[in-house]
């Protein structure tokens, strides 16, 4: 029954959440393609419920010529790499929104883990000792508000994994509430980092 309500929940909110800004979204697609060449979307190959391959999409914050499948914190001078807009995006997480249309499509959720790279077998392996790979892959999650950029693997994968435990609709509220305040703080991102893309 939860799984239920809680694809329902996803589906309303994201639309909601879609429509609402959509002004939004065109603004910041123009100052994109106006900022430096390219799409105005970036695609990723992540790992979803499952352990199903799909395509996250975000705002483009990095030049063309950024390795696509490498976590931004491993690249030796990311910044050189971060478009003057994408600095902005990344900082105040506005690169995930279009993560709304992978909600909509019943690839993620708006709570649960964080997808992980295809190839961040490290993390994918940890995760599989706590079911967390069984679940859909969320906008944010308990570890986003748990550390976010600091949290080792280990960790990530073991915070995840009691989410999955306990996941019910007053921890899916208190995570969407504190994920809020999260981003406007910008509690646990470093620079060159945005909500999800340090160590996924």
């Amino acid at each position: 029954m939860f799984s239920i309500i809680k694809r329902f929940v996803d589906f309303t909110l994201s639309l909601l959440i879609l429509t609402g800004l959509s002004i939004i979204f065109l603004i910041l697609s123009l100052i994109i393609k106006l900022d430096s060449k390219g799409p105005v979307f970036f695609r990723q190959k992540r790992i979803g419920k499952g352990k199903q391959e799909f395509y996250i999409l975000k705002f483009r914050t990095m030049k063309t010529n950024a390795p696509k499948e490498m976590p931004t914190h491993l690249l030796e001078k990311p910044d050189a790499y971060i478009t003057p807009i994408g600095k902005f995006l990344r900082k105040t997480s506005l690169d995930e929104l279009p993560q709304l249309i992978n909600i909509l499509k019943g690839e993620m959720s708006l709570i649960g883990p964080r997808p992980a790279l295809w190839n961040q077998y490290d993390l994918i392996t940890e995760r599989d000792k706590y079911k967390a790979n069984d679940v859909l892959p969320g906008l944010t999650g308990l570890a986003q508000i748990s550390g976010r950029d600091e949290l080792p693997i280990e960790v990530k994968a073991k915070i995840d994994g009691e989410y999955v435990e306990k996941q019910n609709p007053k921890l899916d509220s208190e995570i969407f509430v504190k994920t809020v305040f999260s981003v406007l703080r910008s509690d646990g991102v470093k620079e060159g980092t945005s909500l999800s893309n340090k160590n996924t």
